[in-house]
């Protein structure tokens, strides 16, 4: 396929929408406090933690608020990052929720151009440049996304305090993309449609115009001739995103309506039968930090679905089907063991929002 058609594909795609937009018994004030609560609680909490790094020599051996003094919590970098998307997000959405400026005065605590110096230096270590490539980046620039479009002094400062981070993570990805000669099809973080999916919203959002080429371009390298995607096999035992679907996704973002409805004819031919039903993926022990992943592949293939459908209209029958796979996890974010708590939450909210309205 001649890149000057690939080109003329690209369209631009309508944000999420906001949960202020939602139908309340989909959000509501309380569902909203109780999400708000896990990530209120998680980024602060600094043990246990999974490190993720290579240590270069022992003078690495520090704890990990002396590493990364921003995103030291949740468990896990990423999901301390997307943590912060999640108090960001509400708060934007439902300032009541913050209505004694706790929260906000712990992030104007944490939010501080010495601790975001500090967080760029571990991925300027040479033992770490490809750290959290590319799921934990994706999430950062999530983040930023949400942070740039809340019109609020503190938010515009914490955006701006976080900004040498975010132009590094694209330099990197920018680098990256053009290496990954073939796409990284798992059904956890380093699946590559996932990222590319968060990242080209956040570069449509604040308007880095070469960087949305480059993931449009290098989208369409990777996935434009694939065909016959196969859902049967389907979720992995500890998968929390579909490589179908996130593909799918991605692609809706890339094409134009009637060019991704014919190629998604070839990819996933299933999806246009009124009858298509998925079976949400079940969950044996939640106290086990593997297994609980399927909670977060009910959600992520909810979000999937609902933005199919609403690329495509005449899919709406998907909605249906993401539907019942938010309503098998979505009781599962409160109240639950850690190893699913400190992130099931933030990708319950990212398929709400995703959600359309009605």
């Amino acid at each position: 396929m001649k890149m000057k058609w690939i080109r003329g594909c690209l369209l631009a795609v309508a944000a999420p929408l906001s949960l202020a937009q939602m139908q309340a018994q989909e959000l509501d004030r309380q569902q909203a406090e109780k999400i708000f609560r896990l990530p209120v609680h998680c980024i602060t909490t600094e043990f246990p933690n999974k490190m993720g790094q290579v240590l270069g020599s022992e003078a690495d051996l520090k704890r990990p608020g002396a590493l990364r003094p921003i995103f030291y919590g949740c468990f896990d970098w990423h999901s301390s990052v997307h943590g912060y998307w999640s108090i960001v997000k509400l708060m934007k959405d439902f300032p009541e929720l913050d209505r004694d400026g706790r929260v906000r005065a712990l992030l104007n605590q944490t939010i501080t151009p010495r601790n975001v110096e500090i967080e760029k230096s571990f991925f300027q270590d040479i033992n770490n440049r490809s750290f959290e490539r590319t799921y934990g980046w994706a999430w950062f620039l999530q983040l930023q996304n949400e942070l740039y479009t809340w019109p609020d002094r503190d938010a515009r400062r914490w955006y701006e305090t976080l900004k040498p981070l975010a132009d590094l993570l694209v330099e990197r990805y920018t680098e990256y993309l053009p290496k990954l000669l073939y796409p990284i099809r798992t059904g956890q973080h380093d699946n590559s449609a996932f990222g590319l999916s968060l990242a080209i919203d956040y570069a449509r959002t604040v308007g880095q115009t070469s960087f949305e080429q480059t993931i449009v371009e290098h989208s369409l390298r990777l996935y434009l001739g694939d065909t016959g995607c196969n859902l049967a096999y389907e979720p992995g035992g500890n998968d929390f995103l579909s490589p179908c679907l996130e593909e799918a996704l991605l692609m809706s973002k890339t094409l134009d309506t009637e060019s991704y409805r014919q190629w998604l004819a070839h990819f996933l031919p299933s999806l246009f039968d009124p009858a298509f039903h998925l079976e949400p993926g079940q969950v044996s022990d939640r106290t086990d930090g593997h297994l609980v992943h399927l909670d977060g592949l009910n959600f992520s293939r909810a979000t999937c679905l609902y933005g199919i459908g609403r690329k495509l209209p005449a899919l709406s029958h998907l909605h249906t089907v993401a539907g019942r796979h938010l309503n098998y996890s979505i009781s599962n974010i409160v109240n639950d063991d850690y190893m699913g708590s400190h992130w099931l939450g933030s990708f319950a909210l990212y398929a709400l929002m995703n959600k359309p309205a009605g």
